[in-house]
C-alpha cells in the first residue's frame, strides 16, 4: 500500500520540481547577466525581506533558536550556501544535460547516506524506485535517442552538481531527523525556513565575496533580471522549500528523494514551452517510468 503518499502529499513533492524546473530555466537565461554566487545571494535575500515579517521574533536575541545555532548553519550550508550556490556555478561551467544527468543521482545518494550516516536500511523496493526513476530522466536526456547519451562527455565542472547531490540529501535527512531545535521552531515553517535563510546568507555572502574578490563578479541591473530574481526567490526559494520541507515531514527523505527527479521532466517541459515545440512521447514514457521509481519506493508490504 502506499499510505505515506496521500493525495495533499504528493501535491506538496510536486511542486518543488516545477518551480526548480523554472528556476533551471531562469538560472541559464540570466547567467550572462549575473554570476552565479551573487545570483544565489540576492536571491535569498530578496527571499529573506520577503519572509521577515512573518518570522521576525526568531532572530530576537531572547530567540530559542540560538542555543541550536550550529543546527541551523549546518541546514543554511547544506541548502543555501551550498546546493544552490552549486547549482548556479554548475549552470554556468557545464552543458545543461550534463548537469540534469548528474543530478539525477540524487535519490541513490539520499539512500547510500540514510544507510551511512542515519542506519537506515535499503530495500530492493527503493533501489528498483531508483533505477526506474534515473531510467526516466535518461530518457529525457536521449530524447529518446541512445546516441545522443553515447555523445555525453563529464567536465570537471559536472563535481559541481555531484557535490550539490549530496549536500541536498543529507539536508534531507537532517529534516527528517530534528535533534535540538524547538518544538516551538520547528512548528512554525515560517521561522524554521527564515533561520535557515539566516546563516544561509552569511555562507552566501562569504562565496560571494570571493567571488568578486577574484574578479569573477557580474550584475547587469535590468527590469528582466529584477523580475527573474523576484520569481526565484518566492517561487524556488520560499514556496519549493516550504513544500518540500512538509512532504519530507509527511514522506521520509527517501520518497521525497524521488520527486526530485521529476525536476528535468519539467525542465524540459518548460523549454520546449518556451521553444514553441510540442511534447514528445517520450517524455510521456519518462513521466510514467519516474512516477514508478516513485510508487515503487514509496510501497510497504
Amino acid at each position: 500500500m502506499h499510505a505515506k503518499l496521500s493525495p495533499s502529499t504528493i501535491f506538496l513533492l510536486t511542486l518543488p520540481p516545477i518551480f526548480w524546473a523554472g528556476n533551471a530555466v531562469l538560472g541559464r537565461l540570466v547567467a550572462p547577466l549575473v554570476s552565479p554566487m551573487t545570483l544565489n545571494l540576492l536571491r535569498w535575500a530578496i527571499a529573506f525581506v520577503l519572509l521577515l515579517p512573518l518570522a521576525a521574533p526568531v532572530l530576537r536575541r531572547d530567540s530559542a533558536l540560538w542555543p541550536s545555532w550550529r543546527r541551523f548553519a549546518v541546514l543554511g550550508l547544506l541548502s543555501i550556501g551550498g546546493y544552490n550556490a552549486l547549482l548556479y556555478l554548475a549552470l554556468n561551467t557545464s552543458t545543461p544535460i550534463n548537469v540534469t544527468l548528474v543530478g539525477a543521482s540524487t535519490p541513490v545518494w539520499t539512500l547510500l547516506i540514510g544507510r551511512i550516516f542515519f542506519g537506515i536500511r535499503i530495500s530492493g523496493k527503493q533501489w528498483l524506485g531508483a533505477l526506474l526513476s534515473i531510467s526516466g530522466v535518461l530518457l529525457v536526456l536521449s530524447r529518446g535517442q541512445l546516441d545522443v547519451l553515447l555523445q555525453v562527455h563529464l567536465v570537471p565542472g559536472d563535481l559541481y552538481i555531484l557535490l550539490a547531490s549530496a549536500a541536498w540529501a543529507y539536508y534531507s535527512w537532517m529534516l527528517a531527523h530534528p535533534t535540538t531545535e524547538p518544538d516551538g521552531i520547528r512548528k512554525d515553517w515560517s521561522a524554521f525556513l527564515l533561520a535557515q535563510i539566516a546563516f544561509g546568507l552569511v555562507w552566501s555572502g562569504l562565496s560571494a565575496g570571493v567571488e568578486w574578490s577574484l574578479g569573477w563578479g557580474r550584475f547587469d541591473v535590468s527590469w528582466g533580471l529584477a523580475l527573474a530574481l523576484l520569481f526565484i526567490a518566492m517561487g524556488p526559494a520560499l514556496l519549493a522549500y516550504r513544500a518540500y520541507g512538509a512532504g519530507v515531514a509527511r514522506a521520509g527523505p527517501s520518497v521525497a528523494g524521488f520527486f526530485i527527479n521529476l525536476t528535468p521532466l519539467f525542465t524540459a517541459v518548460l523549454s520546449t514551452a518556451f521553444l514553441g515545440e510540442l511534447p514528445h512521447l517520450y517524455h510521456a514514457l519518462a513521466f510514467v517510468l519516474i512516477v514508478g521509481g516513485i510508487w515503487v519506493s514509496a510501497s510497504r508490504r
